[in-house]
């Protein structure tokens, strides 16, 4: 790894060199030269250099240089995530005047942007994003006609927007800055712009009501706009994204916003918004994310609310709303996020919230609801939080259905009676909080995993305290005895019906792979079909079927749950142990349709030679399942390593060996030669461990052999695990590299922060990038219990959380390439 990082730098030292030499004149191309576009991002992972000037002094012949025939004399430069730190590079990039496209991200560029900008008159992109730069926006800018994408966000700029900066542009954006003052009259009235973020910046005064119709993203959030929200849209206005959260913005919710058909996305959180919420915002039916917490609504929540069937996030939490919740509110069948905690809702929760289906979190937390409990939508996942209302009574057991939750609040309730067992077999759950409540008994025991918070309730006691005692003693021989007994029974019937499945099945159902050894017969009638993917003889002669389906049908061999699998531990006949992986079918999102199909795709990845990567072994096909074959990943996932048992963190060396390797495994799994492989689901729970500095990056497949077209529900609830989900998924339904980027910055920030990706709440990297606005405590975001070893491990830390940052930037485009980040990575150390 040495070699390679002081390979990249003189690599880099050499192509500057080279740059120079060949043009000494300021790297300017006269007008009679070849247009290339040099990419030294590519280049610096270009392991077959070999220029030569003078047998190759067409630039276009150059490895590494992509050539372009539709202009003439136009370069562009290239130079994401080199570690570029020279105050004075960009005063003489500004002399290349026949530049077209500038990409300088993800640097350590210091200094401001020098006036000479202007005078790349033929400048199309610029792009200086993640860098150190200070100062002010040069008027400059606005002078380049031919100008079409500015990017300079996570800077240090300040002072004013120049006026007419948007007079050419489609794309801006500002965000993540120190910029003040009032947004120029005419910069959201031009007819060319597309996209516009000012978020995260010091801007006051009044937003502009002349915004252009073409203007389809606006961001200026968290900064300090004041007044009305704008209300002069019309049916033309194609605004699909508006956000102006966290402002002082005062008035009411303009019902002029129901013009906007095609708003996909409506945050207006965190402001001094008053009234009622207007009817009218039913009729937006294209609208998945509304959210308007933390303002001073008023009055009850409007039935027409219910119309917007393409809603996945509804939050409007935190304001002074009454009445109760409308039973209409399960016909929003795509909503995976309802947050209506913080109001004066009263009366009982609709039994009709039992068929959302697709529903992951519910808060309903700090109101005044009663009554009876209803059975709850069995995938929620985040969180069911009913603290602080007026219930009581047992806790219902039509709870025991969640198996998937990982937080429970009943807190400041009169819950009573005993705390029903079934909580300690919910497998997710990471949080129970019962306090402050009438219960009674004796405490479970639950996962050590679990934090429970049983405070406030006096008829409490805990087992460890009272199990030794005669009374309790007495009544355990008998229950033991009981237990012992049944499990007996139990284990002498399963061993009779098992002898006597695996004999039927030996009789008439054989696997389809003629090469694998007798004892592979499977034991299940519905087997359709079983195949050996791997070429490796030691993996083929270990693997046993017949094994692997005696221990999946055995509970006690799950060693892990994910959004889409369940993993169990078979060990072999010969003692080698691996992960039998089982897909579920039942909610009709695989591709039952095609099982070749499902055969060719796995073939396929069975075949990957990635150190990195987890590739299957084999697979078991049955009607209602298919059960995946790996190898035994002995300390578990990330997620485990991190946030499990406490002391069980790693030191800095070992998270940066696991970040390098998982970026190692996805720059592979983008970079493959037929096509790029994409995750479905990348987060720390699918990220395993063969030891504390060797990562396996899986569920390679999902992406494959999941077909979200027959997914019933919002599409939101199916790629991805909450806190991953890049947030451009909502609108665009779509799995691509840059959102798998996303979720690896997010993995990057769990190393870094040491905390998970969601905590009470709150996504990890919405965390970061709010407390990241001031660049000075940056050193309060990294895990102190190691950040503290050294001078020199504290700079890597911050240099990593530098590629973090700029892998969860709100803006797809603006996040880099999985093999730039890589790059970035190694060069971080």
């Amino acid at each position: 790894m040495t070699r390679y990082v002081g390979g990249s730098v003189f690599l880099s030292l050499f192509l500057f060199l080279f740059l120079f030499l060949l043009f000494p004149s300021g790297l300017s191309l006269s007008s009679n030269q070849t247009s290339i576009m040099i990419n030294l991002s590519r280049l610096l992972n270009n392991s077959a250099l070999s220029w030569d000037v003078k047998k190759q002094p067409d630039p276009c012949s150059w490895k590494g240089v992509n050539c372009s025939s539709d202009s003439s004399s136009v370069i562009g430069l290239s130079l994401n995530g080199v570690g570029i730190s020279s105050s004075g590079f960009l005063s003489l990039v500004c002399t290349i005047e026949s530049l077209q496209y500038l990409d300088l991200s993800v640097n350590n560029l210091s200094g401001s942007i020098p006036h000479s900008i202007g005078n790349l008159t033929k400048l199309n992109t610029l792009i200086l994003s993640s860098n150190n730069l200070v100062g002010e926006i040069p008027q400059a800018i606005a002078n380049i006609s031919t100008l079409s994408r500015f990017s300079a966000n996570q800077n240090g700029f300040v002072g004013r927007i120049p006026s007419g900066i948007t007079r050419h542009l489609r794309f801006l954006d500002l965000s993540y800055n120190n910029l003040n003052g009032s947004i120029p009259s005419d910069l959201l009235s031009q007819s060319n712009l597309h996209t516009v973020d000012l978020s995260y910046n010091q801007l006051d005064g009044l937003i502009p009501e002349d915004i252009s119709q073409s203007l389809v993203r606006l961001r200026l959030g968290s900064n300090l706009f004041n007044g009305s929200v704008p209300s002069l849209f019309t049916l033309n206005h194609r605004l699909t994204y508006l956000e102006l959260d966290n402002n002082s913005l005062s008035g009411v919710i303009p019902g002029g916003l129901a013009s906007c058909r095609n708003l996909a996305l409506l945050n207006l959180a965190q402001n001094n918004l008053r009234g009622q919420l207007p009817v009218a915002l039913g009729n937006i039916s294209n609208l998945q994310v509304l959210k308007l917490q933390f303002n001073k609504l008023v009055g009850e929540i409007p039935v027409s609310i219910s119309q917007l069937h393409k809603l996945s996030t509804l939050n409007i939490s935190w304001n002074s709303l009454s009445g109760s919740i409308p039973s209409t509110i399960s016909n929003l069948q795509s909503l995976a996020h309802l947050n209506l905690q913080g109001n004066y809702l009263r009366g009982s929760i609709p039994d009709s919230i039992n068929f959302m289906d697709f529903l992951l979190e519910l808060q309903l937390g700090q109101n005044q609801l009663g009554g009876r409990i209803p059975t709850m939508p069995v995938k929620l996942q985040i969180a069911l939080n009913l603290s602080s209302n007026l219930f009581q009574g047992r806790i219902p057991n039509t709870l025991s259905r969640l198996g998937d939750l990982e937080i429970l609040d009943l807190s400041n309730n009169k819950f009573s009676g005993e705390i029903p067992s079934f909580l300690t077999q919910l497998g997710s759950l990471t949080q129970l909080i019962l306090s402050n409540n009438q219960l009674t008994g004796i405490i479970p025991d639950f996962k050590p995993w679990v934090s429970v918070n049983t405070s406030g309730n006096v008829g409490l006691a805990n087992v460890t305290k009272t199990n030794n005692s005669p009374e309790f003693m007495k009544k355990r021989k008998p229950l033991a005895l009981a237990v012992i007994l049944a499990i007996g029974a139990a284990a002498l019937v399963g061993g009779v019906v098992l002898v006597v499945a695996v004999s039927f099945s030996r009789r008439f159902h054989r696997v389809n792979d003629q090469q694998s050894q007798s004892g592979e017969d499977l034991p299940l009638s519905q087997v359709i079909q079983g195949n050996l993917l791997t070429a490796n003889a030691i993996h083929r002669s270990n693997i046993d079927f017949s094994k692997a389906m005696e221990a999946v049908a055995d509970p006690w061999n799950i060693v892990l749950k994910t959004r889409f699998s369940t993993y169990y531990k078979a060990t072999m006949p010969s003692g080698a142990s691996y992960f039998v992986k089982k897909l579920n079918w039942s909610d009709k999102i695989f591709q039952l349709g095609s099982h070749d199909k499902f055969d060719q795709e796995l073939e396929v990845l069975g075949k990957l030679s990635n150190s990195n990567v987890m590739a299957p072994l084999a697979y078991v096909l049955t009607v209602d399942s298919a059960f995946l074959f790996y190898e035994h990943a002995q300390k578990g996932t990330l997620f485990d390593v991190l946030h499990g048992k406490p002391g069980n963190a790693s030191d800095w060396g070992s998270r940066y060996s696991i970040a390098v390797g998982v970026a190692q495994g996805l720059a592979f799994l983008h970079g493959y030669s037929s096509g790029p492989i994409l995750l479905l689901d990348l987060s720390s729970r699918n990220i395993f461990l063969k030891s504390l500095k060797e990562p396996l990056v899986g569920d390679i497949e999902l992406h494959k052999v999941i077909d979200p077209s027959k997914s019933t529900g919002s599409l939101s609830t199916v790629a991805g695990s909450v806190g991953y989900i890049p947030p451009e998924y909502a609108y665009t339904m779509r799995v691509t590299m840059a959102g798998n980027v996303y979720s690896f910055g997010v993995v990057l920030l769990e190393l870094l922060t040491g905390k998970p990706a969601v905590s009470e709440g709150t996504e990890l990297a919405k965390w970061v990038l709010n407390s990241s606005k001031q660049q000075d405590r940056w050193d309060h975001i990294l895990d102190f219990n190691i950040s503290k070893t050294s001078l020199a491990v504290r700079g890597q830390m911050l240099a990593m959380l530098k590629i973090a940052l700029s892998c969860v930037s709100v803006s797809p485009e603006a996040r880099p390439k999985m093999k730039s980040v890589l790059r970035m990575i190694l060069n971080a150390r």
